[in-house]
């Protein structure tokens, strides 16, 4: 394939490849030539251009394939343009000659097709420049069109249309001739031909006035013609000519108005000539008479169609009246503006009464199924307009109109329904034909309604629409199709509007009551119940409990009253079952309390026994078995929703008792027959009724709940869709949905997935197809719509029958012996052969999809088809049928195979089919078709037959031509299952692969190309595949913009395949697909921009008003892809596709949002920008500020408006509430994104120096007034989605920026400017009629508001604080008090939500003011007279937060505690559910505990952690007086509930204690019972609060006493603790955690203390002493129940946790590396804290126990000191180290230690302690340097307080003395220092026999030291320092010396003093270091001088050199003072420096 890849064809290479191979090369070629034209140099084309002429022209006679022939006429056309042109007209001689030639050959036809190409891309391209030869071209064209056949007629139809479209006005003269040769062929045998001629013509009419003037009529019929028998594709092409000729006629087009003069056709003709072909066909205006009535007089479905089609582009079509703007103006404009929109607006009440005429015109309605089929595509029409045309607010207004027409209607059919004197004929029928106009404005307004969400409530608010009276109103029509509708369309008001519900519940329940009588009351107004009580799964917040027992209790009346009175017995029956069905749809919260009811009901309607079902027989007339047969389906039908819906409940006890009356009615299913025999045939349909309802409760159950019947029951289901008792050719319409997803193709079901795909649907071919409507199964009004439909529409009951049995077939037949299936299989074959003609056909179809059904239930099921002569049958059966004429059955056949391969799963199998279908070309599509299924289910192994699959389907594509298109919708199938089955493979290198690779790529392009957007959609779905296994070798480049282009396509499928490869590419490649995408506008720009005659439309995008292509090409504008997608979202109704988009715009924000913030930003800011302009007048055009900018470029183009057209720059529809949901959510995401990326984003002052530094950095904190104005915009919508999403965006803001400082104003933060907008955003929430998630989540903000201490103003604190108080009022009314409009958890969680948002203040409010009492005072400054001092002004008083909180306290308190109890209540498991409150909680009712808890579990820490606060301010003195009064109160549902009750009350109030009691065993209870196994979903925020609650109560010494009297408490408390550090890491919690074990322990010791202290008082008088502490006598701790066991053991996990070398097991485990890394700083503090603990413990302990634990601590104290103490630079003491001294202190301390028993251990354990720290502190290579201040600290610690173990033992002795030796030697000047000070307190030590061999031994080495000082005199103030500590020693040895001594000792120390004297000379050279040095020393003589005057002056005396230098010095001192004194008045009196020792440990 590289070959192939030269400007020109390789000729030798194609020389050498086989004959086969050949096509393909060229083809690669011709690509490759495609691509470099473009791109290619001018001059090396025009070198190049002749032979490539030559070549190419060549290939015009080498019978060249449609794809090679399109894209040869594309090189050539290609390279005229870009090269010379002097040789274009001979090679356009050369074609028309081609042409012209009369060789009619087979063989001869695809040189003729290519030449027919060539000429039409010449003139395509060329236009103009070719103009002279034009009329030639055309009549040869037109001659050869009169002879070609289909190929050729539809190429040169093509070609002509390429010539018109190149030539423009300049071919007006051919205009006729085309017209008229063109026009017969609309009615083509072909339809490619059909197509073709449509497209021609919809080119002509651009021109050719005369189409849309006299000819109008006549096209008008042609093109009704032309839908007769006609496909899809015709039928689009068709009706978009008709629509476009009629808008054209309508409103023509700017300049050919100004070149003749032209007479409009006016609106009402245009509709009447529409009508006309909906209502008459194509039988022609004028011959009505006679041929009607030969037709039978029922107009063709396909013309009906296809007019709908037409009236829907007609409205699409107006952009296209203004073409002159468009053709000029930028993409951007084109994007917000269309003026369909606008003109369906204004005349919306002329089209809305000519639409509903159409179907209340007695011809479109002669039959049932004809009603429905035009009500559908009634439909169809309004929603296509109104539904994706009108914006929000214009929607609202069309919904009035059809109010409006409603309720016009509705008093026409009263009047006749009253009017009972004149027995008028037509009033019945005027009744009759209005019900279907009824039905079309209902469901219209219902989908409306539903589609406008809450936007909607001004339609129900205005009392002047009276929207609900209205359409209750058609709740008593006469007819049951329009009060269903009417129901309907009630459900949706209240999924839209879900307060409304209940209000419609008890409205409709209060009605049945009053007109139980009337037959249509009964029935209407239970229709409307079921359809609201169907749709309360759609509303989060339900209906009161109480709901569900009226409406049983109704349905049990009417069930009751039904056998009363005849006249309504069967309305009564049919009503009361539909509801008890609707009822289950509330789920098992509800029907639990009403299923042994329920069961007794379905028990009693069928017979009990067999006797009674005998005696039944005899019995009865045809009356009472109607109503009877209508009973009993009516229940199995809520049976059926009940097992649907409540999957719980069904236990096998349930399902026992279910089997009885269903096992009766499969029994009765026999005796029908004979009583239908009886009693007439009129009952088959109730008969019927019950055979559905049975089918579809069994496909429900288990299977093993019937085996015993599954004779009985098979014989049933054989009989059912064999149609053995039926005699009508009903067939199944489940095919479509059994065979594989894309079958489509065939069965033409892909139409499903068109936009038009409701009214499509008529046009299949099966029965009854399309016509679903709700009065066929009422029951259909409470279930859950299938997806993607907006009605639902359940079909006709025969065929609703046979879809059942068939769909119960597949259920059972896996669970059947083989025995039965073969007989089954040749029962089959059996009816099949019996069968003859169409009926034939139909029992076909139905077997056959009974059989794939059977065949997916045993791939569900894993099993297989069974043995060889099951397989043989079933083989049979389908080979049969696969070549049958019918195309339906060949598709079920080929399935069929498909599904075999499947289930046998054989290798061998599967070969023998594959070479089956390629055997078998003369069913080419159904072969193909099977054979992608069998590559598809084979999966790998297929491996080996990739190869040849894959050249016979490049073979095909390359030959088969395009009208073909089901051949290659196969083919793109087969291509794809290629693709998966080749796999990742397709990555390889090898050359078999890239020869695979290569030709998959081919394929794509081929496909890519072809005209049908089926096989486009398979194209996009292949590279899609290919892009997954191997993405380097697909070319984004060209790609991306194809599929841009195909997001504007009118197909679905299309837009479908092009999102769903995008979101694929966007996962991996975002910011290439955004580069390309954006590189499409800019060509489209630079082709418009560049003003040449260049068409800007993409090839392949028709460009005449695409149904969703609203603009020429492509409508990419500078917001790029993404503006596109978002623009699509409000368009697209489709789930799958906007959940694609959604997906799609999620990948791209999460690549790009980041670096391109202000571009998401700015398009989440335009979708939202809606939300403010439905509340005002004027659409907000949502690209003001850009408009201004483009205004100099519009100016020129401003001439060519529309006639009388105003401002076009209005969006078309401003984006509608789901979307505006998204951009909110999207911009919580970008907020998180930035808090991810980088932390500039969220501080300005680095904000705008990035900013300075490079402008283009993007920072979100710059944006920030954007985003609130984005968060309150939405948090102030009518829609509440948006309103959640909005404060949840508010919330995010808030929680990320309260602490961002105001660089400008210093101690403010850039919040607090936006306090007015918050407030603002918040106050509506809080309104009355706000549903409670909302007020629930505007709690949320106001605490998170309040609590971020943003607010400086009390004022504005209070305004937010006031929207808290009111709701608080609300949480006191107590349980009854409002009208419940929804579940009772929704109240649940309002109150809750506000409570915890009280609780979040006041926790905050109370750290305020923890940290403002903890702060020192500052001295305050006289503040009465200067206020306005800066800085004061703003600051609030740090208790302002707690006197804001401190009023509602009480109230507070109580409530809190009652919401805990509650919590604590529902947290029981369930085996203690008996012990609830039979009435419920504070807050939650026994009905809703299931939703009730969720809110528990969302707001109980907070309030835990507030509770604790509260008990700990007011130390638990508070009685409980109030409490239980407050909450018996609340529990009591009396309406108005006074808080202070009976006298009574208070005196039952517990004891304080009592309640204090309750109360700590509440809060414990509730965090142990959540710290034992918080899930791991929970929000860490829980167990902080949690544990912050623990540490808070255990700060009240009320808690404490409490925890430390019942020891076991405390224990349970720390298991529980230490379960939680297992599953917790973050290092936040270890530290809370262990500031609780701090507060246990400390609890245990201040209660051990006070114990002590008072048996010592007692024992002053006894003599023995009971010990006291854990370990008792023995010294033994009891793990689970000592307390410092388990605080050792939750210690010693958090240390190995953080440095686990100190666990054995964990060092020697090979997993374990031996790092040793510094300790972080939260570890570090952790550690500290750990060891602060363990040194605390053996307080706790008896003598004894102290000897137990204190080995294992102090070995841990010092191996942390060794492994932290390390040196570090700054000399920093890290905190671990500074505990364990601190540790080693109170330890060596301990009094209690030295008791006579332990004194032993007790003097091992401390020689052994300081050994080991000795021996740790020896210096090791291999280790960091140890920090020798730690150790030497540690040493003086054990010298000064453990002196008495210590002495005498030589060893530690002389390493102590090595340890001070080696720091006095060191380097060190700090080091030094620290020694000297250590050394001085172990020479003071008050026991001599300590310190004297200290003194002995280290003071010579220190005098050593200072005396070498003066040669090395101090450089920096630690140096001196040192020197100064160690002369400090010295004086203090004089100080302890002998009187007899001291003048030795002094001899020592003065001359050394002496010696740092500096001499006059040097002293003024000197450094400031020696001078003070020199200073220090002077001070000291002149100390020491008078203290020791005789030993110094000895000293002296002995030493004259000495006397000389000290009396220079102080003459110096004294004249330098005495000169400062002259400088400086007052004397400054000078005291020596003392240095103190730094680390106090003494």
């Amino acid at each position: 394939m590289e070959l192939a890849h030269s400007l020109l064809l390789n000729e030798e290479a194609l020389a050498q490849i086989t004959e086969a191979k050949r096509p393909v090369f060229i083809f690669e070629w011709l690509r490759f030539l495609d691509k470099v034209l473009v791109a290619a140099n001018k001059t090396d084309v025009k070198e190049k251009q002749k032979k490539l002429v030559e070549q190419l022209t060549g290939l015009i006679s080498s019978s060249p394939g449609p794809p090679t022939r399109k894209l040869l006429a594309k090189n050539l056309a290609a390279l005229y343009s870009i090269g010379d042109t002097y040789t274009v007209f001979q090679t356009l001689d050369k074609c028309n000659d081609i042409i012209r030639s009369k060789d009619d050959t087979a063989a001869y036809l695809p040189t003729k097709l290519a030449a027919v190409a060539c000429v039409g891309a010449f003139y395509e391209k060329m236009g103009r420049m070719l103009g002279s030869a034009f009329p030639e071209t055309v009549n040869n064209l037109l001659k050869s069109l009169k002879s070609a056949e289909s190929q050729g007629r539809s190429e040169i139809l093509m070609s002509l249309q390429k010539v018109l479209t190149g030539l423009g006005g300049a071919a007006a003269s051919s205009h006729r001739d085309i017209y008229k040769n063109a026009r017969s062929l609309l009615t083509d045998r072909s339809m490619a031909v059909r197509c073709a001629v449509a497209k021609c013509l919809l080119e002509l009419q651009n021109e050719a006035v005369f189409m849309w003037t006299a000819e109008l009529e006549n096209i008008a019929t042609l093109c009704f013609k032309a839908l007769e028998n006609s496909n899809y594709g015709v039928r689009v092409a068709v009706s978009k000519l008709l629509g476009t000729v009629m808008a054209t006629a309508l409103m023509p087009k700017q300049a050919t108005v100004m070149r003749q003069n032209v007479k409009r056709a006016t609106f009402d003709e245009v509709l009447e000539l529409m009508a006309t072909g909906f209502l008459r066909g194509g039988s022609g205006f004028l011959k009505s008479g006679g041929e009607m009535l030969k037709v039978g007089g029922s107009v063709n479905r396909e013309v009906r169609v296809g007019v709908t089609q037409s009236l829907s582009v007609l409205l699409f079509v107006y952009p296209e009246l203004s073409e002159a703007v468009f053709m000029r103006l930028q993409a951007y404009v084109v994007f917000v503006t269309t003026l369909g929109g606008q003109w369906l607006e204004r005349s919306f009440a002329t089209f809305l009464s000519h639409v509903l005429d159409l179907v209340s015109h007695p011809r479109a309605t002669q039959t049932h199924v004809d009603a429905v089929y035009s009500r559908r595509c009634v439909s169809f029409i309004l929603r296509a307009t109104v539904g994706s045309l009108l914006g929000e607010k214009a929607q609202i207004a069309a919904a009035k109109e059809i109010c409006q027409a409603i309720g016009k209607q509705m008093k026409a059919v009263e009047a006749v329904v009253n009017d009972t004197s004149s027995e008028n004929k037509s009033g019945a029928a005027d009744i009759a034909a209005s019900q279907h106009v009824m039905v079309c404005a209902l469901q219209e307004l219902g989908s409306l309604v539903q589609s406008l969400n809450a936007t909607a409530s001004p339609l129900i608010q205005e009392a002047s629409i009276g929207l609900l009276e209205i359409v209750t109103s058609v709740l008593l029509h006469p007819s049951m199709a329009a009060r269903l509708a009417a129901a309907w369309c009630l459900r949706c008001v209240a999924v839209a509007l879900p307060f409304q519900v209940t209000p419609f519940l008890d409205r409709c329940a209060e009605r049945l009551n009053n007109l139980k009588t009337s037959p249509e009351a009964v029935s209407g107004y239970s229709f409307a119940m079921a359809a609201l009580l169907g749709g309360v799964h759609q509303c989060p917040l339900g209906i009161p409990h109480a709901k569900g027992k009226m409406v049983v209790s109704i349905a049990e009346d009417l069930l009751r009253t039904a056998a009363q009175n005849s006249r309504l017995s069967l309305q009564r029956t049919q009503a009361g079952w539909l509801l008890l069905g609707a009822l289950m749809t509330l789920g098992p919260s509800v029907v639990r309390y009403h299923l042994p009811k329920m069961l007794l009901l379905w028990r009693n309607v069928f017979p009990r026994s067999l006797k009674e079902l005998e005696a039944e027989k005899a019995r009865g007339d045809s009356f009472t078995w109607q109503v009877t047969l209508e009973g009993r389906a009516g229940a199995l039908c809520a049976m059926r929703s009940f097992v649907a819906h409540c999957p719980e409940l069904l236990t096998e006890d349930a399902i026992r008792k279910l089997m009885t009356p269903i096992e009766c009615a499969m029994t009765m299913m026999s005796h029908i027959p004979s009583v239908i025999k009886a009693h007439g045939a009129h009952l088959k349909a109730s008969a019927a009724m019950v055979r559905l309802r049975l089918y579809d409760i069994l496909a429900l159950l288990p299977p093993k709940t019937y085996e015993g019947s599954f004779n009985a029951l098979l014989r049933e289901l054989v009989a059912e869709f064999t149609l053995t008792d039926n005699s009508a050719n009903t067939t199944t319409s489940l095919l479509r949905s059994l065979c594989h997803y894309d079958d489509s193709v065939l069965l033409g079901s892909w139409l499903q997935e068109t936009d038009h795909k409701s009214i499509e649907d008529q046009l299949q071919p099966n029965s009854a197809s399309g016509s679903g409507a709700l009065e066929h199964d009422p029951s259909s009004i409470y279930l859950r719509i299938p997806a993607g439909e907006a009605v639902p529409g359940p079909l006709p009951l025969g065929v609703s029958v046979i879809d059942a049995s068939v769909a119960l077939f597949g259920v059972v037949f896996p669970h059947v012996s083989y025995k039965h299936r073969l007989q089954m299989l040749d029962h089959f074959a059996e009816c099949v052969k019996q069968a003859k003609g169409v009926r034939q056909q139909a029992v076909q179809l139905n077997i056959f999809t009974a059989v794939l059904s059977a065949l997916k239930g045993l791939a569900e099921n894993k099993s297989t088809l069974g043995p060889e002569e099951v397989r043989k049958s079933a083989l049979t059966l389908v080979m049969g049928a696969l070549d049958n004429p019918n195309p339906i059955l060949r598709c079920a056949a080929g399935e069929a195979l498909g599904r075999m391969a499947q289930v046998v799963g054989e290798a061998s199998f599967i070969a023998r089919m594959a070479q089956y279908s390629f055997d078998n070309p003369a069913s080419r599509t159904w072969s193909l078709h099977s054979l992608a299924l069998i590559v598809d289910s084979s999966g790998p192994m297929y491996r080996g037959y990739v190869e040849p699959t894959l050249s016979l389907v490049l073979t095909l594509l390359l030959t088969v031509p395009p009208s073909h298109t089901e051949v290659h919708q196969c083919l793109g199938r087969c291509l794809g299952a290629i693709i998966t089955t080749v796999g990742p493979e397709l990555q390889g290198n090898a050359a078999t692969i890239s020869t695979i690779r290569s030709s998959c790529l081919v394929g794509c392009a081929i496909t890519q190309d072809h005209s049908d957007s089926l096989v486009q959609a398979a194209a996009i779905s292949c590279l899609q595949q290919l892009h997954m296994f191997a993405p380097r070798h697909v070319n984004l480049s060209s790609l991306v913009p194809s599929l841009c282009v195909h997001l504007c396509s009118s197909h679905l499928l299309l837009r479908r395949a092009a999102v769903a490869c995008l979101r694929q590419l966007a996962q991996r490649e975002a910011a290439e697909v955004c580069e390309y995408a954006m590189s499409l506008a800019k060509n489209a720009g630079d082709k418009e921009s560049g003003g040449a005659n260049v068409s800007p439309f993409v090839p392949g995008v028709s460009h005449r008003g695409d149904i969703h292509c609203r603009h020429q090409g492509v409508n990419i504008t500078d917001t790029g892809l993404e503006g596109l997608l978002f623009g699509m979202l409000d368009r697209e109704t489709d789930r799958k596709l906007c959940s694609d988009i959604h997906d799609t715009l999620g990948h791209m924000l999460s690549s790009l949002a980041v670096e391109k913030l202000s571009h998401w930003l700015m398009l989440c800011k335009d979708v939202l920008a809606a939300s403010s302009d439905m509340s005002t007048a004027t659409l907000l055009s949502s690209g003001k500020d850009e408009e201004s900018e483009k205004k100099d470029e519009m100016d020129d183009d401003t001439m060519f408006t529309t006639l009388g057209e105003e401002d076009k720059s209005k969006p078309f529809v401003a984006p509608r509430w789901a979307t505006r949901v998204f951009a909110a959510d999207c911009l919580c995401r970008i907020i998180h994104l930035c808090e991810n990326a980088d932390q500039a984003h969220f501080d300005l002052a680095m904000a705008r120096s990035a900013k300075l530094r490079n402008p283009k950095n993007d920072l979100l904190v710059l944006h920030l007034s954007d985003l609130i104005r984005m968060a309150f915009m939405a948090a102030t919508d009518h829609s509440n989605q948006l309103r959640m999403a909005g404060l949840q965006a508010l919330e995010d803001i808030i929680k990320k920026f309260a602490s961002v400082p105001e660089p400008e104003f210093p101690g403010h933060v850039i919040l607090e400017q936006y306090q007015a907008n918050v407030g603002a955003a918040l106050r509506p929430a809080f309104s009355q009629d706000t549903p409670s998630d909302i007020i629930a989540k505007a709690c949320q903000v106001c605490s998170t508001w309040i609590g971020s201490g943003v607010v400086s103003d009390l004022n504005d604190l209070r305004r937010v604080h006031n929207l808290l108080v009111s709701s608080l009022d609300k949480v006191q009314a107590g349980k009854g008090s409002s009208s419940q409009l929804y579940r009772e958890s929704a109240t649940t969680m309002e109150k809750l939500a506000v409570l915890k948002a009280w609780a979040e203040v006041y926790v905050v409010a109370m750290n305020v003011k923890r940290e403002a009492e903890s702060k020192p005072k500052r001295a305050i400054k006289n503040t009465d007279d200067d206020d306005d001092d800066y800085g004061t002004i703003d600051e609030l008083p740090p208790d302002s937060l707690i006197t804001l909180v401190q009023p509602e306290l009480p109230t507070l308190s109580r409530l809190w505690l009652a919401a805990l109890k509650d919590y604590a209540l529902l947290t029981l498991p369930a085996e203690f559910s008996s012990q609830l409150p039979p009435d419920g909680g504070a807050f939650y009712t026994p009905e809703t505990i299931d939703t009730a808890r969720l809110h528990y579990r969302n707001s109980w820490a907070p309030i835990l952690h507030a509770v604790a606060l509260w008990l700990n301010s007011t130390g638990f003195t508070c009685p409980e007086s109030t409490e239980a009064s407050a909450v018996s109160g609340v529990q009591k549902r009396s309406p108005a509930v006074t808080l202070n009750q009976v006298p009574g009350a208070m005196a039952s109030a517990k004891p304080l204690p009592e309640v204090n009691k309750d109360r700590m065993h509440l809060i414990l209870g509730v965090s142990i019972q959540f710290l034992c196994s918080p899930r791991p979903e929970e929000p860490i925020e829980h167990v902080t609060a949690c544990l912050q609650a623990l540490h808070t109560l255990l700060g009240s010494p009320y808690a404490r006493i409490h925890i430390a009297e019942d020891q076991l408490i405390g224990v349970e408390l720390l298991s529980v603790l230490h379960r939680l550090l297992l599953t917790w890491n973050p290092p936040s919690i270890q530290l809370l955690v262990t500031g609780v074990v701090q507060q246990i322990v400390r609890a245990a010791q201040d209660y051990l203390q006070e114990k002590r202290s008072t048996l010592n008082e007692e024992d002053m008088e006894k003599e023995s002493c009971p010990t006291l502490g854990e370990g008792g006598d023995s010294g033994g701790l009891i793990p689970g129940k000592s307390l410092v066991f388990s605080t050792m053991e939750l210690l010693m996990f958090i240390l190995v946790r953080h440095m686990p070398h100190l666990s054995t097991k964990m060092s020697d485990s090979p997993s374990h590396m031996a790092t040793k890394t510094r300790l972080s700083e939260e570890s570090a503090r952790l550690v500290a804290a750990t060891v602060a603990i363990l040194s605390d413990l053996p307080s706790l302990c008896s003598p004894a126990g102290c000897m137990t634990i204190l080995p294992t601590i102090l070995f841990l104290i010092a191996r942390i000191l060794k492994d932290t103490a390390i040196k570090s630079a700054d000399n920093q003491v890290p905190p671990p180290v500074s505990a364990a001294l601190q540790g080693i202190k109170s330890i060596v301390t301990l009094p209690m230690a030295k008791t006579e028993e332990t004194q032993k251990q007790w003097t091992a354990l401390i020689r052994s302690t300081l050994a080991c720290i000795l021996e740790y502190s020896q210096p090791d290579d291999s280790m960091p340097a140890p920090d020798e201040v730690s150790t030497l600290t540690a040493i003086a610690l054990f010298l000064w307080s453990a002196s008495s173990e210590i002495i005498g033992v030589q060893s530690l002795q002389n390493g102590c003395m090595n340890r001070f030796k080696s720091a006095l030697n060191s380097c060190d000047p700090w080091v030094q220092a620290k020694c000297y000070q250590l050394l001085l307190s172990v020479f003071q030590h008050s026991n001599r026999a300590l310190s004297t061999p200290y003194i002995h031994s280290l003071a010579p080495l220190v005098v050593e030291k200072l005396k070498a000082v003066e040669r090395n005199r101090p450089a920096s103030n630690t140096e001196l320092l040192a020197v100064q500590e160690g002369i400090k020693v010295l004086e203090t040895l004089v100080a302890l010396g002998e009187e007899q001594n001291r003048v030795q000792l002094l001899a020592l120390l003065v001359p050394t003093l002496i010696s740092y004297l500096l001499d006059e000379n040097s002293f003024a050279s000197a450094s400031s270091i020696s001078k003070d040095l020199h200073e220090f020393a002077l001070q000291n003589l002149m100390h020491i001088g008078p203290l020791y005057p005789h030993a110094f002056k000895t000293v002296m005396g002995a030493a004259p050199e000495l006397k000389v230098r000290l009396e220079t010095a102080v003459r110096a001192s004294q004249a330098s003072k005495a000169k400062a004194a002259a400088r400086q008045p007052a004397p400054a009196t000078h005291s020596a420096p003392t240095i103190k020792l730094k680390t106090s440990f003494f």
